[in-house]
């Protein structure tokens, strides 16, 4: 092991920093969620609307941690947030929800969308090549992709950072250009422009009939407005939220990046802001190569495979299937980078294995990256993970809301700390955060009420579990 007192080494310029924060949020989400969005709302004006809505409250919280980071630049990111902002238990229940589902989940199904892409090149990996069964439960060989990949990830990322650096920056590279170099194709090659269709639509509201749930294909569309709107705009942002997620974890690598104070926060703007770009252009694209009802039922729910195939014609499933690859693959090294020192940071403060809280001889946390791996293995292996997205929505953004709090209390309670970085247009753009992050958690509780209170269940679960680590930490130092 190294020695502790050496910790991390700061090695990630602001280009580094930027390149986990879009390559991280970058996965598998904008090239299928739009089809759900299409389902609920039902519009050419209210799709792009939602990705807007989507993109200035990314922007929003990303410029507001921006403060954060600044005043706090260690290793733990949200974790720390919280912890200063309110207490010890704030910190334990977001790195504990971190663990159980935020992070872990997050990585298992990009590994398995991953896996699903690799299928249109290799059949032989599909979700229906069964390589176990037992009953009920399978294993299938896109699974087995999955875990080998988030096995291989991990393994890289024990190396050392440098590593871990050399991926993301490449992978994050190669698809920003694919992203970019669609879009230009998606105006310039289709044969047939449904711009001027679908914009008639304009931002007159319908969804689609509903049975038990699920939409059906052949249903009658429906107006909508007031609150019903409201919930199906809230219903749809579980899939671009999830698509714009996991922007907040160059906080988590603070200790390894140059000069943190500043490029942290700057990463932060940067790298959200090129992305909503990208994901509202894609959807313009998608707007101009596809009728909408084809944007609500592609083939398979793969939207971004229609759009192709109607730019490039029958190689456009290959097209987007390396794409994806190349996308998800750079994702979950991002992911898989950045949330093992949330768990290092916990263990440091005696709220997670004892064994996380070392670096090995590379200066990193390789007990936490295997702990997150096998975590997020068993997600994959579960089959499931699909119905945690709701979850994983609301889950987020309750803690989100909660660490823009703390910049109000923080400037209250410890207004004379340094703050290199504030947030941008405070109090009104935190304020603002504030609300439509609490508005779109009320309505999905609404309007989805079974995952996200199963949700709300994991996160309170951690709260016995934070009183019996604090216990037993106690008795072990007596």
């Amino acid at each position: 092991m190294t020695d502790e007192t050496n910790g991390f080494k700061p090695s990630l310029r602001l280009i580094d920093a930027t390149m986990i924060v879009a390559g991280s949020m970058i996965g598998s989400g904008i090239f299928i969620v739009s089809t759900d969005i299409v389902r609920n709302v039902g519009s050419a004006g209210w799709l792009i609307v939602v990705w807007v809505i989507t993109g200035l409250m990314t922007v929003m919280a990303a410029v507001s941690y921006g403060e954060m980071s600044g005043m706090f630049p260690k290793a733990g990111g949200q974790y720390i947030f919280l912890k200063e902002a309110f207490n010890p238990l704030a910190g334990f229940l977001y790195g504990w929800s971190s663990f159980t589902v935020i992070q872990t989940a997050t990585i298992a199904a990009v590994g398995v969308a991953f896996s699903r892409f690799t299928a249109y090149l290799v059949p032989e990996v599909g979700e229906n090549i069964f390589l176990f069964s037992l009953g009920n439960f399978h294993i299938s060989a896109a699974q087995v992709l999955a875990i080998a990949m988030i096995v291989f990830l991990t393994y890289t990322n024990t190396k050392g950072i440098n590593g871990g650096k050399i991926i993301q920056t490449t992978f994050t590279t190669v698809k920003l250009l694919s992203l970019f170099g669609l879009i230009i194709l998606g105006f310039l090659l289709v044969k047939h422009s449904f711009w001027n269709e679908n914009w008639q639509t304009g931002l007159q509201a319908v969804q689609l009939e509903k049975v038990n749930g699920q939409f059906i294909k052949s249903g009658n569309w429906f107006p909508i407005g007031g609150a019903v709107l409201i919930g199906a705009i809230a219903a749809s942002m579980v899939g671009s939220l999830f698509s714009s997620d996991a922007w907040n974890n160059v906080t988590f690598i603070a200790a390894e990046i140059k000069n943190p104070k500043r490029n942290i926060g700057l990463s932060l703007f940067l790298g959200t802001f090129i992305v909503s770009v990208i994901y509202i252009t894609t959807n313009l694209m998608y707007l101009n190569a596809l009728p909408l009802h084809e944007i609500a039922f592609p083939g398979g729910d793969r939207v971004a495979v229609a759009a192709s195939n109607a730019i490039f014609g029958s190689a456009g499933a290959k097209v987007i299937a390396v794409m994806i690859m190349v996308s998800t693959f750079g994702c979950n090294n991002g992911l898989i980078l950045a949330g093992a020192r949330v768990y290092y940071t916990m263990a440091r403060d005696g709220l997670f294995f004892r064994k996380a809280g070392t670096l090995n001889k590379n200066a990193v946390p390789q007990w936490a990256l295997w702990a997150q791996a096998l975590v997020a293995c068993i997600l994959c292996l579960s089959g499931g993970y699909n119905d945690l997205l709701d979850m994983i929505a609301f889950v987020v953004v309750i803690f989100y809301v909660l660490t823009i709090i703390g910049i109000f209390v923080l400037r209250k309670t410890k207004p004379n700390i340094e703050r290199p970085y504030k947030a941008f247009a405070y109090p009104f753009l935190p304020a603002l955060y504030i609300i439509m992050g609490l508005v779109f958690c009320v309505f999905l509780v609404l309007f989805k009420p079974l995952y996200t209170l199963w949700g709300l269940g994991i996160v309170l679960a951690g709260i016995p579990v934070y009183y019996i680590t604090v216990h037993n930490r106690s008795k072990t130092k007596k």
